[in-house]
């Protein structure tokens, strides 16, 4: 199954500077429980933003169009080339960034997201729209501002549509 996970503001603004726009430690709880033990693929600015690399648990995937390495991480030059190094039962969950997202997204079984109920002042990397007619939502979790979170948010997962042949 392939996921995507994001957290994406009202605007589907996702990040600026190549840094997250909120800080919900409830959100990177949810993270970290969803893609404990899965593979994660993510491109090389996400990769790069990490602050201490690679995501421990887990099958990193970084996608590059140079042969840098990434310590810690599997390096592919393509999605297609890193998706067909995956057994056909792993559970992928792809993490960004922006361009990355629009190229899965065709691709993806499920999406996990935690919207944000705000709009930041500033962003330059944005999740793309999403379609009614291509996604369920089949659970929805909302919170509300408190002591950790400046602001609200739910946590919304959905699952492409079944098509009829």
């Amino acid at each position: 199954m392939i996921t995507i996970i994001a957290a994406i503001a009202q605007n589907n603004a996702i990040g600026f500077d190549n840094k997250l726009l909120y800080w919900l430690p409830n959100d990177l709880k949810r993270f970290k429980s969803l893609t404990t033990g899965h593979t994660i693929i993510m491109g090389r600015k996400t990769f790069e933003s990490l602050p201490k690399g690679a995501l421990p648990n887990r099958r990193n995937v970084v996608l590059t169009r140079s042969l840098a390495s990434a310590e810690g991480a599997e390096t592919f030059a393509s999605l297609d080339d890193a998706l067909r190094s995956c057994s056909p039962d792993e559970d992928i969950y792809i993490l960004g960034g922006e361009s990355v997202y629009r190229e899965a997204m065709p691709l993806a079984d499920r999406l996990c997201l935690t919207h944000i109920h705000a709009t930041p002042e500033r962003a330059d990397a944005f999740f793309p729209e999403l379609s009614e007619t291509e996604w369920d939502a089949v659970m929805c979790e909302e919170h509300d501002v408190d002591d950790k979170h400046d602001v609200k948010y739910t946590f919304t997962d959905y699952l492409r549509h079944e098509t009829v042949s």
